[in-house]
């Protein structure tokens, strides 16, 4: 019988930026072309591609600046 230890799993802490859409659009293409040299690897896309969905669907929220 072979038994196994068990890992400790951790959840990563949520962290809530803000950015401008100029910041936002930079984001988006920076993780684009990640996604491009991994398909050209013949490698797997799928965390970039949730990332990619999550700051797409994200929220907006207006700011008011005093």
């Amino acid at each position: 019988m072979i038994l196994y230890k068990q890992k400790e799993v951790r959840r990563m802490k949520k962290t809530r930026i803000s950015l401008k859409e100029a910041e936002w659009r930079l984001m988006l293409h920076a993780l684009n072309e990640l996604r491009t040299s991994l398909i050209a690897e013949g490698r797997y896309t799928d965390i970039v591609d949730e990332v990619m969905l999550k700051i797409i669907k994200a929220p907006v929220r207006k700011v008011k600046i005093a």
